[in-house]
């Protein structure tokens, strides 16, 4: 059985929004830094058959679970990220982005052998021209691993929501994952996970689980149309209490352990840039579950707040006043 989660009206946005501001968030996960180089294409190389790019601006935004970081700030909720950098440049500007946001990073743990993740994307006249990676995704060393989960152990003692973010760059592994989540559970804090395939089936427990359909069926090696008694089954194989899959434009399909899904379509707001979607959802959801909000409208929050953000140039965030303009367009519609 499917059902439709409806909209919410303006007096229950309101209340749930600033519930969600007074909250503490925990996130724990892969952090990275995207760099973004902007310029024109004005001629190809004479040294081979590549477009010449002359770069006029470029910036860097914080990525992974500190775009998630992010966009907790953004609604106004104070967060503590915990995670891994290199000691070096990017490392500093990562830093450097997340006091931008009202974020304290003495949860990052400095590893001087290994890289900052980053992503550096070169865009000219609006497109793509290349990504260039630098990355470490082996394991953590005992030191530093025993570092992180010291500095998350601290940080969820005043925690309201638990947020892990998983790119696969090294910093999960399934017994900090069940450790986490344990740790999570006993004070009674809901616990929001965005898996990837390395781990994706060690997040039993979480409150939520966060997949795109693709992720899906990678992991369970199963082509997922989105059928409802496939989403059951997923959920119940994972063993969560809710699997929230994401569908990109036809919005997003929920499932509990009644087996019933909720499926929240897709809103039609201008589509820029899809990066960082997914980020916003998981501390949207998030956050709404922390203050209250039914897991139904959670969703429907986490939905139209990923689609403020896809209407973006990268990874971004999304403001209370940006979402609640997208409200009154989408409720006026």
């Amino acid at each position: 059985m499917t059902t439709t989660i409806a909209e919410l009206g303006r007096a229950r946005v309101a209340e749930l929004l600033e519930a969600m501001a007074e909250l503490h968030a925990v996130v724990v996960g892969d952090v990275m830094l995207d760099r973004y180089l902007h310029g024109d294409v004005e001629r190809i190389s004479p040294e081979a058959p590549v477009p010449v790019v002359t770069v006029a601006e470029d910036w860097s935004a914080p990525g992974g679970a500190a775009n998630v970081a992010a966009n907790v700030a953004a609604v106004g909720a104070s967060v503590e990220l915990i995670g891994a950098i290199g000691d070096d440049d990017a490392g500093a500007m990562l830093r450097e982005s997340l006091l931008g946001y009202g974020i304290e990073s003495t949860g990052l743990v400095a590893i001087p052998s290994r890289p900052t993740t980053t992503k550096t994307r070169l865009i000219a006249r609006g497109q793509q021209v290349v990504r260039i990676d630098r990355e470490v995704d082996n394991p953590l060393a005992d030191r530093h691993r025993d570092a992180l989960v010291e500095a998350a152990h601290r940080a969820l003692e005043e925690a309201d929501v638990l947020l892990l973010e998983d790119y696969d760059k090294g910093v999960f592994d399934p017994a900090l994952i069940a450790d986490l989540i344990a740790a999570a559970k006993d004070q009674g804090i809901p616990v929001v996970a965005d898996p990837r395939e390395r781990h994706f089936t060690r997040f039993t427990g979480a409150t939520v689980l966060k997949p795109n359909r693709r992720e899906l069926s990678s992991a369970l090696r199963v082509r997922m149309s989105g059928d409802s008694n496939e989403l059951a089954d997923a959920r119940k194989q994972l063993g969560v209490d809710y699997l929230l899959v994401t569908l990109g434009p036809d919005g997003m399909a929920l499932v509990g352990e009644d087996g019933l899904v909720r499926r929240t379509p897709g809103v039609a707001l201008e589509v820029f840039d899809v990066s960082g979607a997914g980020d916003t959802v998981t501390a949207w959801i998030g956050l709404a579950l922390a203050a209250g909000a039914t897991i139904e409208e959670a969703a429907w929050l986490a939905n139209l707040a990923a689609a403020v953000e896809v209407g973006k140039q990268g990874t971004a965030t999304v403001s209370v006043g940006e979402f609640l303009e997208a409200f009154e367009r989408f409720h006026g519609d």
